[in-house]
């Protein structure tokens, strides 16, 4: 069992930043965020391979968001930059056992292969 419990988030105004934070008690090959808006699916965010930190990120976040690991704190954080009122959601945490052989970016920020999840941690951005 691995258990994810996100902080950092809040309200913040357009273009403005917000860290989150990912405390976990145990890695997965891969870790994750995750978001979901109101009435929408929930989307892979970025994700990050523990073995050599490589990462991945979906479009819409591409050079605004930056995930990292602090090995030290056992956290996962998403750096958030360049905020948009489209980043409205409730995010989460979560973590894969997926072997890296068999991971691609889709794959990675798709909800299939993640076997724990936080409570999420909203996240609300002004315009």
């Amino acid at each position: 069992q691995v258990q994810l419990v996100e902080s950092g988030g809040g309200s913040v105004q357009a273009g403005g930043s917000l860290r989150l934070s990912c405390a976990a008690s145990g890695y997965r090959n891969f870790m994750g965020w995750f978001r979901q808006a109101p009435g929408k699916e929930r989307e892979g965010v970025a994700a990050i391979f523990i073995g050599n930190g490589a990462t991945y990120y979906d479009d819409s976040v591409k050079g605004r968001f930056t995930i990292s690991l602090d090995n030290a704190k056992k956290t996962v954080n998403l750096q958030m930059n360049s905020l948009k009122a489209e980043d409205t959601a409730v995010y989460y945490c979560a973590a894969s056992g997926l072997q890296y052989g068999l991971a691609t970016p889709s794959r990675l920020l798709s909800r299939r292969d993640y076997n724990f999840w936080g409570q999420g941690t909203q996240v609300t951005v002004s315009s």
